[in-house]
This record gives C-alpha cells, structure tokens and sequence, in this order.
C-alpha cells in the first residue's frame, strides 16, 4: 500500500481488526520511510457495478458518491455516522445481490430513497427534490402529499391569531 503522505511504496500493517459491523477489515498502517500513519478499510467486492445514467453513459459504481450522496441529504440532521455507513453496506449489498452488472442510476435512487425514509424523513424530501428534480414549492407539496408528509405540517402553529 503506498504511503498518502510521502508516496514510498512498502508500508507496513500496524494493526487489523474487523469494522463495527463486521463488513469491512479496518487496517493501521505506517510507513518506515516517513513515520507516518494512516488507516485502510478492506471490503468484499462481489462483482464490479456500473451504473447506468438516464443519458446512457456508463460509469463505474463509486461507492463514495453514494456516501457524499447520503451526506449532503443527511447535513445538521440527528443521524450518527455509524447509521449512514449501515445505510451505505445496506444499499451495496442490494446492488450486488440484483446480479446485474449494469444498474439504471434510477434502482440506485429508488434504494436511497429508500433507506433515508426510514432514518430521517427530512433527508428522505431534500434527497428527493434533487432526485425527482423538483422546480416549484408546488412539485413539494405533491411529493409530500402522495407520500402522507404533510399532515404534520397541519398540526404546526402557523403564529397567527
């Protein structure tokens, strides 16, 4: 493994153990020529995906995407980092358990959308807005209507007498 701070190739495991969820091997590492250390995670790939986009080009499944994905859905929301990487294990595992190679990036939203409405529901609308590309406050309003999310906003104080 090369060395992300000097670049020497011939590092050295300090330390393996499984991840939390026993889905991953969490690797420390250093490296002799710069004394440096750092972390590697190994996972079982089954087979290599590749995403089908709605224009047709094919690209690589990057399973950080999915992550940054889930991230920017999930920002200044109660949702533990541990969670968001059972939701990423969770959502690979049923990519590679279709066993297709190709899959339409429309499986992978549906199976965010999936997980994020049951771990935190304003994810679930703000990670829908982008994937359904809305572009009025109503397109909102229809989405949280065919989904029954919008009979809490009726119980809200509006602050009006």
């Amino acid at each position: 493994m090369k060395c992300p701070f000097c670049g020497h190739q011939d590092t050295q495991v300090k330390d393996s153990r499984p991840s939390d969820d026993g889905s991953a091997i969490r690797r420390r590492r250093s490296c002799p020529n710069c004394n440096g250390r750092f972390t590697t995670f190994e996972r079982v790939q089954l087979r290599e995906l590749v995403i089908l986009k709605r224009n047709g080009r094919r690209t690589p499944f990057d399973r950080d995407k999915l992550e940054r994905s889930l991230g920017v859905a999930l920002r200044k929301r109660p949702v533990q980092a541990d969670q968001v990487e059972q939701m990423v294990n969770r959502i690979v595992r049923q990519l590679e358990s279709l066993g297709e190679t190709e899959i339409p990036s429309s499986t992978v939203g549906d199976f965010i959308m999936k997980a994020l409405k049951g771990v935190d529901e304003v994810a679930y609308v703000r990670y829908a807005s982008v994937y359904k590309d809305f572009r009025h406050t109503g397109d909102f309003a229809k989405f949280l209507g065919a989904e029954g999310l919008a009979d809490g906003a009726q119980d809200e104080p509006t602050g009006k007498v």
